[in-house]
């Protein structure tokens, strides 16, 4: 008796994961790694609601505004589709009844999980959307540009991405609920993360960024073990880390930056190597604020008076750093005296890229109950006051690269550039810094490609960006 598939003489069209992911950097890995356990199954994956067999929704649940969009992208989802599986950092924040949030909020979801969880969805997805039939001959993902060898499937341009090097965060501070939701530090082992490195740049990625929720206290919890990568021992820590990654990059000419790096002592080994161009001179630092009392109600370690002379150290080692940073204005308790303290702060520190949230208080958050809760107005005003400062001196420092030959990544080059396009310096993560608008070349044979180098020379800044003439 002959089969749907062989009476047809075609096999059944493979089962269809609509998929959206929301939040951080971190939560876009956690997607990456998730999809390419769908795609490794064989299922087919979407970026649209409508016509798939379900959905998956990856979820942020920091901030307010996190989660009402979370929670607003399920309807949605569920709207148009009917048949939803929620994930992610919402995913793990519990309900008033004694179930999760989402479910209170949505209860025709089929499954909610928690952030870094790819094995508990694809057994969701499985129980509502079983296997298609043949993983070792039908199920092979094919050569698409998302598709990355060893690194999986990557939902950013094919010429940068992030790569996770650890998850959790052993700091309790009492604004944040990440611990709860995500656990304590847990570093991946350092031959694992240089594997994957490997395989992004031999893909073609000439920008690598390396985020965790501490990248400074990378190997912490496994006492900075010796690990074995390609037959040699390395220890699982920043500075080896970064040598390690710098090697790499150096021989496929490309970048290495450093995202959510804490303001540690031995931070400063890995100066020198930004110096020599073996990572990039930027450090993305979180602050979050300079006057030692609120630091205290924060829980943050270091002070602000230890932060100036640490930023004073790393630009005497490397003058040619970038730092970029986030701050809170409103904190509980916060007085005027602390705020101009935090302004004053960001005048000396010279911070080269700086943002600021408005205080939100985030359930289950140990901030809550703190103290002189301040009114929402005027946390909004001390943010408004605090980028006004920011991007006064960033301005500033933006104006002294006028007439520096830069090299720019190029992100967008229509018609191969000959009317300009768009890329970033070294100076520049995407999509949380500034850009370099090129202008059109001089030289009529001189081209731009996206995903490549080029020079430029520094003609003007416009706000937050420069603008550049390719030479």
């Amino acid at each position: 008796m002959s089969s749907p598939e062989s009476s047809s003489g075609a096999a059944a069209p493979a089962p269809t994961v609509g998929f959206v992911s929301l939040g951080c950097p971190k939560a876009l890995t956690d997607s990456e790694l998730i999809l390419t356990q769908l795609r490794a199954e064989g299922y087919q994956t979407s970026k649209t609601f409508a016509g798939a067999d379900l959905v998956i929704v990856n979820t942020c649940g920091f901030i307010d505004d996190a989660v009402k969009e979370s929670l607003d992208t399920i309807g949605e989802a569920l709207a148009e589709n009917g048949r939803v599986i929620v994930t992610g950092c919402l995913g793990a924040k519990a309900g008033h009844a004694g179930g999760t949030l989402v479910q209170e909020v949505h209860p025709k979801v089929l499954a909610v999980t928690g952030p870094q969880a790819t094995q508990e969805v694809m057994d969701a997805v499985h129980r509502h959307v079983p296997k298609p039939h043949d993983p070792f001959i039908d199920l092979v993902p094919e050569a698409r540009a998302e598709f990355r060898g060893l690194a999986g499937i990557k939902l950013t341009p094919k010429h940068y991405a992030y790569q996770k090097i650890s998850e959790g965060c052993n700091h309790r501070c009492t604004f944040c609920i990440i611990p709860g939701m995500r656990g304590d530090l847990v570093s991946r082992p350092i031959g694992d993360v240089l594997n994957e490195a490997r395989a992004l740049f031999e893909s073609g990625v000439k920008e690598l960024l390396v985020v965790s929720q501490d990248t400074s206290a990378y190997g912490v919890d496994v006492r900075y073990r010796t690990g074995f990568w390609d037959g040699k021992p390395v220890k699982t820590r920043l500075f080896e880390l970064c040598e390690a990654l710098g090697n790499l990059a150096e021989a496929h000419g490309a970048w290495v930056r450093l995202h959510y790096v804490y303001p540690y002592p031995h931070v400063d080994e890995i100066l020198p190597l930004m110096a020599a161009g073996r990572i990039l001179p930027y450090l993305d630092v979180p602050f979050q604020h300079a006057h030692p009392d609120v630091l205290r109600r924060m829980k943050r370690p270091a002070s602000g008076e230890r932060n100036l002379e640490r930023l004073a150290a790393w630009r005497a080692a490397c003058p040619e750093i970038v730092v970029r940073s986030t701050f809170i204005a409103g904190f509980p308790g916060e007085t005027e005296e602390e705020f101009q303290y935090l302004l004053d702060f960001l005048h000396e520190a010279q911070i080269d890229r700086a943002g600021c949230f408005a205080y939100s208080p985030v359930e289950g958050a140990a901030a809550n109950a703190l103290p002189g809760q301040l009114p929402q107005a005027l946390r909004e005003e001390r943010r408004a006051r605090f980028m006004a400062v920011a991007e006064a001196v960033s301005a500033a420092r933006l104006q002294r690269r006028i007439g520096a030959s830069m090299q720019v990544l190029v992100d967008q080059a229509p018609a191969l550039g000959r009317k300009g396009g768009r890329g970033r310096s070294y100076a520049d993560a995407p999509e949380i810094d500034g850009t370099v608008r090129l202008l059109a070349p001089e030289k009529a044979s001189k081209t731009l490609k996206v995903g490549e180098f080029t020079r430029a020379r520094i003609v003007a800044a416009e706000g937050h960006d420069l603008v550049g003439l390719p030479i």
